[in-house]
């Protein structure tokens, strides 16, 4: 059974209830539709209600399957803000609030963080910019983080690696250039999320061109920073470093370079890149040349799961990346 039928499995076995803000977008609602009849998910249109059922008729959805939420509905909004104004340590007071919920995107994230729904998945017709910034303003970062990044999940065939073929990459699409403090909360996140998503036990190397002081300079002093603030936040976590990429993934180099005990150089699940230059060139060798499916990428950091779809993306992959963060939000729980 390949990673993704297990993460399918996972998602029918407890479908989470997924807030759509793009609900009138027709691959969204498709997405949407397919993945909450196929019982993958329950999926929430967030909108203008009359507009949501006509286009669901017009392209002959059973309208059954949705949950529908009409941003018009007074009542309902106004339990929403009561229940989120209660909450500690909010950003938006009642009237700000108010004003921001006139956009879905706002109203579904509102919805997200009281609860009445487990995921916010956007971005086909909302740019990153405007998820990011939703997602700071209404859902907040995670205790300790002050970073939003990614992560991406990779299935390489041939690579024998300590997950079989899969392994963890981040951050390849948000964080330009972190400084240590920026690359230790991404090496932190992207432990966290693949123990929800996968229920592994993260081993994370920091990776460089240098392994252990074998190279000097600048770039890779960041790094060795990063690695002692992510173990000072998170000592129970394995995050190791500064290793070049093949020492953290190869019990064979490993031994040469790498001359003092690590839980993690050699058998590495989660690979963390110095910067979004190195991310993207990585990510993008990996699946020219090592032909690989790549999943993602996936937000990470904040209080909640919070999603952006690719612009670009097909409905197989809007999918996946639905199932996919039900899933993260079931393991977060």
């Amino acid at each position: 059974m390949s990673v993704l039928d297990q993460i399918y499995l996972r998602a029918k076995e407890n479908p989470r209830k997924v807030a759509f803000p793009e609900a009138l977008n027709e691959k969204m609602m498709q997405a949407a539709y397919e993945t909450g009849k196929e019982g993958y998910i329950i999926p929430v249109l967030v909108g203008d209600g009359n507009e949501i059922r006509e286009a669901a008729r017009e392209r002959g959805y059973d309208e059954g399957v949705f949950t529908i939420v009409d941003i018009s509905e007074e009542a309902y909004k106004k339990t929403l803000i009561d229940k989120y104004v209660a909450l500690p340590q909010t950003i938006l007071k009642e009237k700000a609030l108010n004003r921001r919920m006139q956009n879905p995107l706002y109203y579904a994230m509102v919805m997200q963080a009281v609860d009445e729904a487990d995921v916010t998945f956007a971005g086909i017709d909302n740019t990153t910019g405007d998820v990011l910034l939703a997602g700071q303003m209404i859902i907040g970062l995670k205790e300790g983080i002050s970073t939003v990044s990614s992560i991406g999940l990779c299935d390489i065939p041939g690579f024998q690696g300590s997950e079989g073929s899969l392994l963890a990459i981040g951050d390849s699409a948000v964080c330009t250039n972190p400084d240590a403090n920026q690359l230790a909360d991404i090496a932190i996140s992207a432990c966290d999320t693949v123990k929800a998503l996968l229920e592994w036990e993260p081993r994370c190397a920091m990776v460089s061109y240098s392994t252990l002081g074998s190279g000097q300079g600048e770039l890779i002093d960041k790094v060795v920073e990063a690695v002692k603030l992510a173990n000072e936040k998170r000592p129970d976590l394995a995050i190791d470093g500064e290793f070049q990429f093949d020492a953290a993934i190869s019990p064979a180099v490993a031994e040469k370079k790498v001359n003092r005990e690590s839980q993690v150089a050699g058998k590495a699940n989660v690979v963390i890149w110095p910067d979004l230059n190195v991310g993207n060139v990585g990510v993008k060798l990996i699946q020219q040349f090592g032909h690989a499916d790549a999943y993602g990428p996936m937000l990470q950091g904040f209080n909640k799961v919070v999603c952006d779809c690719s612009r670009g993306a097909p409905v197989s992959e809007i999918k996946g990346n639905i199932v996919i963060s039900a899933v993260r939000a079931a393991g977060s729980n």
